[in-house]
């Protein structure tokens, strides 16, 4: 059964940049799409990057298009989002999702 497990959340300024991590473990399927979501205080989660097994990126919405990029390491089994430009309104719980399965989330603040 996969894990996942995010890290590398913090508090940075507007218009710095940070890196999450997330980590897999126990991977037996290669097909699923893994996917960086987030949710805001008072908002529904949201979207924010895919990536297939083979490097693959889905389309970025909006919100982030341009400023964050998702990649992978297989051989590392895991998978990055380089947030780059970072705003106020990128602050929220970001998490991690393979399959079924969901990390715990990491918190993401930036102080404008």
């Amino acid at each position: 059964q996969v894990q996942v497990r995010e890290y590398g959340g913090g508090l940075v300024q507007a218009g710095g940049s940070l890196r999450l991590s997330c980590v897999a473990s126990g991977r037996t399927f290669t097909t699923y799409l893994t996917k960086w979501f987030r949710r805001a205080p008072g908002k529904e989660r949201e979207f924010v990057a895919g990536i297939n097994w083979s490097g693959v990126t889905l389309p970025y919405p909006d919100s982030v298009k341009g400023r964050f990029t998702i990649s992978r390491d297989n051989a590392k089994n895991t998978i990055y989002l380089q947030m780059n430009t970072l705003k106020s309104e990128d602050t929220a719980m970001y998490f991690c999702n393979e399959g079924p399965a969901w990390g715990q989330g990491t918190q993401v603040t930036v102080s404008s």
